[in-house]
């Protein structure tokens, strides 16, 4: 039996993720760059300044709803994860250094996209029973497109429902596991024949901890989210910044590489990796996996933000991808090419990869320190995933299951810790694919509403004065 979903769902994937797949992430994010005349670069600092410059500022969030800033950590939290530690090294090897490259420009597009759908989820969301703002694909799509379109709400929401558990908790909690294991073999802190049961105890543990925040809602999640994110964040930029200019010579090569790389593959990796698709879609794929444009997940969480204007918090969305793409995962790719750790390409890697280029530059004490990362990474992305898996079921079943979902949900936290997850891997890539073709219908149908909200926020003389 699953032998069979193993090779059914290979072949789906190889649909959802084949060209009409790449066609439209790259369509629609060109769609939107055109017609508002590439706004993520014409409009970059202002959308910096607008929003990291932001930060510090102290701001009160009303009832049943968190400040931008909040709002933006816990999309970040769901974004940043281990898409940015183990995403990005299988796509090196399985596409070469060249899909570093369609990585960049899958984020350029991708921060037009992001910036659309964050916008989007704003303008048409609504409040549940409770007060809180919800908001996202499935309400965008219900409330700003007709009738006859609601089945891609549904559609959206199904395998959204479905996608959180692997890809939102299972595959990370493994992460984690993986990690503290390593830390803890390395230094002989524990015998091999004791992984089994630390695991357990280590899953049980997430499992309450997981419960604990989500049972609180979106106030406590906010509350978690931003004060997690930029410590995690900041831990691996220095760490990756070590790595860079104890490398620093070798920056001109690995650029080459890159860019020839993602052309002519056979030239950078002998041979193993000759398909310009392959780089191309690897780079792509493990992009949109990591900050999630195109998804539309993130804009969940910008939704319940107590902004009154969708497009100062579509800003945000421009800050997420760049954060998340630009910065974070090239900060993994340079550790990877710039350290000469050994790339088996053409064979699937993760997580030890990138660990192996720390180890290669700082010698094995750095475990200590990935494992920290790689565990807040991944801790922070359930959180996330977890608020994205209630908004899905509650707009499936009217609010109803929730608490149910939650149960559930936690408790996938010891299946992730004590199971081999190949599958589980595979099957989520499938429905992250899946969740991209209703949001990004949605997305092109709505442009013309984000077209007409840009125009009106950059002629408010009071936004202009912001520039």
């Amino acid at each position: 039996m699953l032998e069979f979903i193993r090779e059914a769902n290979a072949v789906v994937d190889g649909i959802v993720w084949g060209i009409p797949a790449i066609v439209l992430i790259l369509g629609v994010g060109l769609y939107l760059s055109i017609r508002t005349g590439f706004l993520q670069l014409r409009k970059f600092g202002y959308a910096m300044r607008n929003t990291l410059g932001q930060i510090l500022k102290k701001e009160k969030a009303d009832e049943g709803s968190i400040t931008p800033f909040q709002a933006v950590c816990t999309a970040l939290s769901a974004t940043v994860g281990t898409g940015n530690i183990a995403g990005v090294a299988g796509a090196i090897a399985l596409g070469g250094p060249g899909a570093v490259f369609w990585m960049w420009v899958s984020a350029l597009l991708g921060m037009c996209t992001k910036f659309a759908e964050v916008t989007l989820a704003v303008q048409f969301r609504e409040k549940n029973k409770k007060g809180d703002y919800v908001g996202g694909p499935m309400y965008y799509i219900k409330n700003g497109l007709k009738k006859h379109w609601l089945w891609l709400a549904y559609a959206f929401a199904a395998f959204g429902t479905l996608a959180v558990f692997g890809t939102g908790n299972a595959t990370q909690v493994n992460t984690i596991v993986g990690s503290i294991n390593s830390a803890l073999l390395s230094y002989k802190l524990l015998p091999e024949s004791s992984l089994a049961i630390t695991n357990v105890i280590i899953g049980v543990a997430l499992a309450i901890i997981v419960a604990l925040i989500l049972i609180g809602g979106i106030k406590r999640i906010g509350r978690v989210s931003e004060r997690l994110v930029p410590v995690m964040a900041l831990l691996y930029i220095v760490l990756g910044l070590g790595v860079i200019v104890t490398n620093i010579d070798r920056i001109p090569a690995v650029f080459g590489s890159i860019i020839q790389g993602a052309f002519n593959p056979q030239a950078v990796t002998g041979g193993v990796v000759g398909s310009f698709f392959l780089s191309m879609r690897n780079g792509i794929g493990r992009g949109i996996f990591s900050n999630e444009a195109g998804l539309g997940t993130g804009s969940i969480a910008h939704a319940t933000s107590n902004t009154k204007d969708p497009v100062r918090q579509g800003l945000y969305g421009i800050f997420e991808v760049f954060m998340d793409t630009i910065i974070i995962c090239t900060m993994t790719a340079l550790v990877i090419l710039l350290s000469g750790t050994p790339i088996t390409f053409g064979k699937t890697a993760g997580a030890e990869l990138t660990i192996s280029g720390f180890v290669a530059t700082y010698g094995n004490w750095i475990t200590i320190f990935t494992a920290i990362a790689m565990c807040c990474f991944a801790f922070s992305t359930i959180i996330g995933w977890g608020l994205y898996g209630v908004r899905c079921v509650e707009f499936l079943f009217h609010g109803r299951f929730t608490r149910i979902f939650l149960a559930l949900y936690s408790l996938v936290s010891i299946v992730g810790a004590t199971m081999d997850l190949d599958l589980v891997w595979s099957l989520s890539n499938t429905f992250n694919g899946l969740m991209l073709i209703p949001n990004l219908i949605a997305v092109f149908l709505l442009a013309p509403v984000v077209l007409k909200l840009v125009k009106e926020y950059f002629s408010d003389p009071k936004n202009k004065l912001k520039k």
